[in-house]
């Protein structure tokens, strides 16, 4: 019998994972990597520290949190030499699919003999709907992982080629991929397209998502901040972030709204947000990163879909 290990994409879907009848072992890869500076090299100790100091600046997550929920998951993984095949569950959205290459390029490294297969939820039916894993139900769910790829050895290459591109300080690379459809992940060139976007327009300073959470509050006129994060969250398109990271962006954006219980933008907010006036220079900040390229240091013109450096 071939040994099987499972690399999941959250907690909450390893927990069903844990109550479908498929065997093997499951790790969780608890990582946000699409936030912050990452470092290429994944699980070196320069990569760990890097991504510690991040969250802990920005998401106060203290240290013990950090070695008990991240560090001891991935000395797990490190642990589970044995097993000839591996398979990744992610989903389409930025999120996911940033640490699916993260992943794949520490298993390029690690793991070379492994059959590495990928299960990836997304474009499930004849709708326009994306699905994550825990949408789908179980007879869905197993019928993905029946018909999941296995990924060739160009595939994971390519994956990492991808990740060293995003781990660059020049994101200007990344927008010069042309050749996703010659591999088997359907959903990263949307991905990466979404990652560019996240670079300053060029039109008003701030980049697309904080360009609809704007667009969110003039058109759904939330009756509270909590009301706000939820449609938020609802009409957030391929980044498939949390709470937590739009409570983040609201918290840097609050100068443009004049109240959030109701959410009502301020005569700047609604300047910036009808672009007749840029907020770069508000929210211009040295010390953040998107993946290994600095966030103001480039500009996103919305017209060409191209990023400037400044």
């Amino acid at each position: 019998m071939k040994s099987l290990l499972h690399i999941t994409n959250g907690d909450s879907f390893t927990e069903r994972l844990q109550n479908l009848p498929l065997k093997g072992d499951i790790i969780t890869w608890r990582e946000m990597l699409c936030e912050g500076k990452t470092l290429s090299n994944v699980g070196s100790e320069s990569f760990w520290k890097t991504r510690f100091e991040f969250l802990n600046k920005n998401y106060k997550i203290s240290k013990s949190w950090f070695v008990e929920k991240t560090l001891k998951e991935y000395r797990s993984l490190c642990n589970h030499k044995q097993q000839d095949q591996i398979v990744l569950w992610f989903e389409y959205d930025l999120f996911c699919q940033i640490n699916m290459l993260a992943v794949l390029s520490w298993l390029k490294t690690y793991r070379r003999h492994a059959e590495i297969s990928l299960v990836c939820s997304g474009n499930e039916d004849d709708t326009n709907r994306l699905y994550t894993l825990n949408e789908l139900s179980d007879e869905k769910v197993l019928a993905l992982y029946e018909n999941r790829s296995i990924l060739s050895q160009d595939d994971i290459e390519y994956a990492d080629y991808v990740w060293q591109l995003y781990c660059s300080d020049n994101p200007m690379r990344l927008e010069n991929l042309m050749d996703f459809d010659n591999f088997q992940f359907d959903y990263l060139s949307d991905a990466i397209k979404a990652h560019l976007q996240r670079f300053p327009s060029i039109k008003n300073g701030l980049n697309a998502v904080e360009n609809n959470i704007l667009q969110v509050a003039v058109e759904q006129k939330p009756k509270s901040k909590r009301a706000f994060t939820g449609q938020v969250l609802r009409n957030q398109g391929y980044y498939g972030f949390g709470d937590s990271q739009y409570d983040r962006i609201i918290t840097n954006l609050r100068p443009l709204f004049s109240s959030l219980n109701p959410v009502r933008l301020s005569k700047k907010g609604k300047a910036v947000f009808e672009k007749r006036e840029n907020y770069y220079s508000a929210l211009r900040n040295e010390d953040q990163y998107l993946g290994g390229a600095l966030k103001y240091g480039f500009l996103f013109n919305t017209d060409n879909q191209r990023i400037l450096k400044l």
